[in-house]
């Protein structure tokens, strides 16, 4: 019998959905151990005193080339009407820049090698984005997000296995980076066949999908503001996670960092698939989103007044369950509300600017307040702002 073709019985393969979930994760793979671990000790390593400086400075100059691009290779997948060709191209080169960067010793040159590599990584992370827009009906939304939150996961725990003495040497950990990303990443574009869907490629009014992208402008700014507020504590702790931690415990090592962020990550894809499946069969996308961004406000409460390893570990772990949860399922359910197909690749890059402004904003936050008040003033204005993000939320009808 063929196939009921009502957009809202139609679903994608869950083939596709796990190759497309774990070229997602190879995506963050790319990023997430550079980022959050290597970057950091290079930085270290050639700055010494002028590190955080020097952190702040590479954060802010990505973030700006990360906007730029991630906006123009999304607007250029749509006007090509191809996203694997972006993807792999992006891949290839992101991954060749990677393996520069022990060459950067310089604070100039490892600014340089950072902004042509985030252009390279957004070549491949806006079209892969735009994708699951065209080919994931709404009633998977949940389900996708609750998959992709399989991609920080991943990308911790590889951050976590490149660092575990012993086990990849300390000069071949971004070849071991690279090569996960290649394994990850091309299956999707070599052996993903996702089920055309015609309907979600239509401008709105066309079909049901009008009930969603006819919603009031409101609904757009809502989300991307309460995803800016989320992603700007989840920037400071994304650069800072070590900092904070040594700044407690001063022997704290970077495995152990890279360890407690790779099985916080984890944790929260079994519960994210399971809050994914929990929104696709009641039909509440957005409540979910609010309870996580109330609680990932609580776990900065508890960080901001930490005094002692255990009660860090406590709030971060409370952060970061939640706010994982919160950023995989709001990646999904922004697709609800994005109102021009035609378009799908610009206005994500546009939403992405919740993921990389956050990076322009933290450097100064920190500067401003860490040496003089402590980490703990900052987490107290994060905790702020993430109850803020619960409070938009709430207001959203579902």
């Amino acid at each position: 019998m063929p196939q009921d073709s009502r957009p809202d019985t139609v679903r994608q393969s869950t083939r596709f959905l796990y190759l497309y979930a774990l070229a997602v994760a190879g995506a963050s793979i790319a990023y997430i151990p550079l980022l959050t671990i290597l970057l950091p000790l290079h930085v270290t390593a050639t700055a010494g005193e002028g590190a955080l400086s020097l952190l702040s400075y590479i954060a802010f100059a990505g973030a700006v080339s990360a906007s730029i691009s991630n906006i123009g290779f999304g607007w250029a997948s749509d006007v090509s009407q191809a996203r694997r060709p972006w993807i792999a191209a992006g891949m290839v080169l992101s991954s060749g820049l990677l393996l520069a960067v022990p060459l950067a010793t310089q604070p100039a040159t490892i600014i340089a090698l950072i902004v042509c590599w985030q252009m390279s990584l957004n070549m491949m992370l806006a079209p892969l984005s735009a994708w699951a827009g065209d080919v994931v009906p709404d009633v998977q939304k949940g389900m996708l997000g609750g998959l992709m939150a399989l991609a920080p996961a991943m990308g911790a725990l590889s951050g976590a296995l490149v660092t575990m003495q012993g086990v990849i040497p300390e000069n071949q950990r971004l070849l071991s980076v690279v090569i996960l990303v290649l394994l990850l990443v091309a299956p999707v574009l070599l052996f993903g066949r996702p089920v055309d869907m015609p309907h979600l490629m239509r401008e709105p009014g066309d079909d049901e999908r009008s009930k969603v992208s006819g919603q009031p402008n409101g609904a757009v700014r809502r989300m991307w503001l309460a995803r800016l507020l989320v992603q700007i504590a989840e920037a400071s702790l994304f650069a800072f996670l070590l900092m904070w931690f040594r700044s407690i415990e001063p022997g704290f090592g970077e495995n152990s960092a890279a360890t407690i962020f790779a099985c916080v990550l984890c944790a929260a894809v079994l519960f994210a698939l399971y809050v994914g499946w929990w929104s696709d069969r009641n039909s509440r996308p957005i409540f979910p989103l609010a309870i996580c961004s109330g609680i990932a406000a609580f776990g900065l409460m508890i960080m901001s007044i930490a005094t002692d390893l255990q009660i860090a570990i406590v709030g971060y772990v409370t952060f970061g369950l939640a706010s994982s949860i919160f950023l995989a399922l709001h990646s999904s359910q922004t697709l609800r509300v994005l109102p021009k197909p035609a378009h799908r690749g610009r206005d994500l890059g546009i939403f992405n600017l919740t993921n990389t402004v956050p990076s322009l904003i933290m450097p100064w936050l920190t500067l401003a307040l860490v040496p003089v008040y402590g980490f703990g003033a900052l987490f107290g204005l994060l905790a702020v702002l993430a109850a803020i993000a619960c409070w938009l939320l709430l207001k959203m009808p579902d």
